[in-house]
């Protein structure tokens, strides 16, 4: 289980294992109620304890795992724990939207027909990672748009969390076929239209029904 290199340009070597930890504790790959060390952290990447700290300290502000004295121990990610990110996601977007709604720059529209574009060309190359990363630029672009800093530090605050669920959804999706691909590209097809025509109703309906349609994705890969 490897986080996308691709993903990791300009980071820390601290943030780098912390995006690397993270997969492997969402994923499932380290258990919750194991305890891992410094020591081994540090080997496992062949890295100093200074970065390692740095990536530990990451992980327990975003309640994945516990530091304490025998060592560090892994929480996890439930379904519920997922579902409450994606609660808040849709607090956010919906928010974001309504507020561009009546003065959308045609500039974003533009930005957000060529991410598509994007994910539709990394659906026919069967390329998950960056059909991941595009599905996160969609959404973060709009976010971004509405030019709402304290907005923007809550997004940032979950957004390598959401980054990672993701990454695994998107795995998820590709696995099922090119017809499930195509119908989430079609969901941001939706969005960019409702968003487009500057209708309050319309654009909070389709926000709504964006994150009931995510939300069955979530418990096909996350439910446990």
């Amino acid at each position: 289980m490897l986080f996308p290199s691709s993903w990791l340009q300009g980071a820390s070597r601290g943030e780098a294992i912390a995006c690397e930890l993270r997969l492997r504790i969402i994923s499932g790959t380290l258990r919750p109620g194991e305890v891992l060390s410094e020591n081994r952290i540090a080997a496992d990447f062949d890295s100093s304890r200074s970065p390692v700290r740095e990536a530990l300290r990451t992980l327990s502000n975003e309640g994945l795992i516990r530091l304490e004295r025998m060592g560090v121990v892994v929480i996890g990610l439930k379904i519920k724990d997922v579902e409450e990110l994606y609660d808040v996601r849709f607090l956010i977007e919906s928010f974001v939207q309504q507020r561009l709604a009546g003065d959308v720059p045609e500039q974003l529209i533009t930005q957000l027909s060529n991410v598509i574009d994007k994910m539709d060309l990394a659906g026919r190359h069967q390329d998950a990672v960056e059909f991941a990363y595009q599905d996160l630029t969609f959404h973060e672009t709009i976010i971004e748009a509405a030019q709402h800093s304290r907005i923007l530090h809550l997004w940032r605050s979950i957004r390598y969390v959401v980054m990672t669920v993701m990454l695994l959804t998107t795995r998820r999706v590709f696995i099922q076929g090119e017809q499930k691909v195509s119908a989430v590209i079609g969901k941001h097809r939706l969005l960019i239209e409702a968003l487009q025509s500057g209708d309050k109703t319309r654009i909070q309906a389709g926000v709504r029904t964006y994150f009931q349609d995510s939300g069955k994705t979530l418990h096909e890969s996350f439910d446990s």
